[in-house]
């Protein structure tokens, strides 16, 4: 099974995505891991991706595609796979969907996690407090400006697809801000009703 995993930063994605990866078996693909792997590789792919880079621009929706096609194929896939981070527009959405379906392999769902923006911010800017206080070291990029313009970014480029996969009837989605068990649960529920077949056989305890 293919899904997709959407939600802004800070929405747990990552999280959810190794938990799918450890229950269901399957492989979370990161384009950016796919497109340094192809140029390290030095494919036909990977060179023309890195000419676009060594000269300034945006690798094409189509060089992305044919990368995913190649890495779908691959024994680590064989279950399916998690897109995290792609796609981010309706241009990639729609290439996916017709890429995917050629392969007979369409995508099961696309899995929102719903999230307050606020509460995000709050949490953010606890856990650095709270990192300060404890004399913890705090990366350049954790701050209330960052998150603030990456919540931004999605809403201006990535949220559009989210009506797209409504459209298709792919869209599914659950609360974000709930606890990583609930939201976990949430999910299996989805995989399941949407013909995933049976739930896995993982001990269930932490779940309510």
């Amino acid at each position: 099974m293919n899904l997709i995993l959407l939600g802004p930063p800070g929405a747990g994605k990552g999280t959810q995505a190794k938990k799918l990866e450890d229950k269901y078996g399957l492989k979370q693909l990161s384009t950016g891991d796919m497109l340094r792997a192809e140029v390290a590789a030095g494919t036909d792919l990977g060179k023309q991706a890195k000419a676009v880079m060594d000269a300034g621009g945006l690798v094409s929706d189509d060089i992305i595609i044919a990368m995913i096609e190649n890495r779908i194929q691959q024994a680590d896939c064989a279950k399916g796979v998690i897109f995290d981070g792609f796609p981010r527009t309706v241009a990639q959405a729609a290439a996916l969907e017709t890429m995917l379906a050629k392969k007979g392999h369409p995508l099961l769902a696309a899995i929102e996690l719903q999230v307050d923006e606020a509460i995000l911010v709050d949490r953010l800017n606890k856990r650095v407090a709270d990192m300060q206080s404890r004399g913890e070291p705090v990366r350049s990029d954790d701050n209330e400006a960052t998150l603030r313009k990456r919540l931004q970014e999605f809403r201006n480029k990535t949220a559009p697809i989210i009506p797209f996969y409504q459209g298709k009837s792919l869209l599914r989605s659950v609360d974000g801000m709930a606890s990583i068990d609930v939201v976990e649960a949430a999910i299996d529920k989805i995989l399941v009703g949407s013909g995933a077949g049976a739930a896995p056989s993982a001990p269930s305890a932490q779940h309510p």
